[in-house]
Parts: structure tokens; C-alpha cells; sequence
């Protein structure tokens, strides 16, 4: 997996820590996608859910949203 460091960069190493969800977070994405196959923006933090459990969220690629891709 590549991960870009900023808007044109060629450095694509960075550090990834992967953690055990405790909560919840909505965030806003947007899914343009460069010429190299990188996402063009961040992801934007939007609140936490304290109305949603983490066993309610499904996993990354998984569920009707993997597809749409």
C-alpha cells in the first residue's frame, strides 16, 4: 500500500500504526485519485459517533460501500 506523504510528492514512505478501533469517528472523503493511483485529498475528521458501536461499523472492504468503489 502507498502512502504519500503530500500533493506531489515522490516520497510514498510513511510510518503506518495500525490500533484496535474503541471508537467511532465520521470523517469526509473525497475519492479522486491521481494519474499515480493516489488519493488526491485527505481525510477530513468530522465528529466522533458516540451513537455508534464499533461491532456496527463494517470492516474496511468489507460491506454494500466496498463495491461501489
Amino acid at each position: 500500500m502507498r502512502f504519500s506523504a503530500t500533493w506531489g510528492s515522490r516520497d510514498d514512505v510513511l510510518d503506518a500504526t495500525l490500533v484496535h478501533p474503541a471508537l467511532v469517528a465520521e470523517v469526509s472523503a473525497d475519492r479522486a485519485i491521481d494519474r499515480g493511483g493516489i488519493y488526491r485529498h485527505r481525510l477530513r475528521f468530522q465528529r466522533l459517533r458516540l451513537d455508534v458501536r464499533v461491532e456496527g461499523v463494517p470492516r474496511f472492504g468489507q460491506g454494500p460501500a466496498a463495491a461501489a468503489g
